[in-house]
């Protein structure tokens, strides 16, 4: 059983190393960075983690992973309210979830800094988020939409527009200088509701339209 101080120094590698890696990728970062500013000795992460390697997917299972389940909760905790949500409900919902849920700033800068790099140059962390949180969250977005369809919407249909949704969705909320720059608003809690309002109604008529398309 770890000790006290064993726990602190984990999490303290833990924290530091999602920092750097966030900041400058996997390969920038040397191991006497992360246990630098973590303020452990040089021999820390193989002795808690075995590698580098390990460390870095150990930050997305301990770290990003809870923090993608945070968000998941609140899409739920979202619709949980409504009676037989309809498209424009969950669209709702999942904008809802990412520009007014649970992450603070800098958790959400981190997070979605992280992820960039995957987007980009894929490691094992990437299988890693695509198997246990991208992968059940379509299944959960196809199984709450599918009933909202025609019946003959084919499965690719449908997963391509769960793509579009979340692509959608995830501009507006990673992407708020750009939009502030262009709309003149800050992210306040008024303008959130309308880009909310806005992103579930524009993803909502661009769905209809696609299908509407696809199965003619």
């Amino acid at each position: 059983m770890q000790n006290h101080k064993d726990i602190k120094t984990k999490e303290r590698l833990l924290l530091h190393a999602e920092i750097l890696f966030a900041q400058r990728g996997f390969h920038a970062v040397s191991v006497r960075e992360i246990t630098t500013a973590a303020k452990s000795n040089l021999a820390a992460v193989n002795y808690y983690f075995d590698s580098k390697k390990n460390l870095y997917l150990e930050v997305f299972r301990q770290r990003w992973v809870p923090r993608a389940r945070q968000i998941k909760e609140s899409f739920e905790n979202v619709l949980a309210e409504k009676e037989n949500p309809g498209i424009n409900e969950i669209f709702g919902a999942l904008a809802h979830a990412f520009i007014e849920g649970p992450l603070d700033d800098e958790e959400r800068k981190i997070h979605v800094q992280l992820m960039q790099r995957e987007i980009v140059s894929p490691t094992a962390a990437f299988e890693l988020v695509a198997n246990e949180v991208t992968a059940p969250f379509f299944e959960d977005l196809s199984r709450r939409l599918r009933p909202c369809l025609p019946k003959d919407t084919d499965e690719t249909s449908l997963v391509l527009s769960n793509i579009s949704m979340l692509a959608v969705v995830l501009y507006f909320n990673f992407s708020r200088a750009v939009v502030t720059r262009f709309t003149g608003k800050e992210y306040d809690s008024g303008f959130k509701m309308r880009l909310i309002q806005h992103i579930a109604a524009f993803s909502r008529d661009g769905f209809n339209s696609l299908l509407r398309k696809e199965n003619l």
